[in-house]
């Protein structure tokens, strides 16, 4: 297999599990906040807390896709200081 296509596999496969990890911690906070309000009695209160901590971690990995996908870029092209 050519190199470009392993890494065009592997960086499909990134991505794909990018989606994967967003949904997934928005609603692990979700269900983190709606437990921990059927435990202490304090209804929308912990929900809300948490399902914005989620979403804050699902846009944090979007943050870090993206530095990594620009670092990639830049080591990708080269210089051009020579005018």
């Amino acid at each position: 297999m050519k190199e470009d296509t392993r890494r065009s596999i592997r960086e499909l496969a990134y991505y794909s599990s990018l989606g994967l990890s967003i949904v997934l911690s928005i609603f692990i906070g979700l269900f983190a906040g709606i437990y921990l309000d059927a435990t202490f009695g304090t209804r929308p209160v912990f929900t809300f807390v948490f399902l914005g901590l989620g979403i804050v971690a699902g846009f944090r990995n979007i943050f870090h896709a993206m530095n990594k996908l620009r670092k990639e870029d830049k080591d990708k092209k080269p210089d051009n200081k020579d005018g």
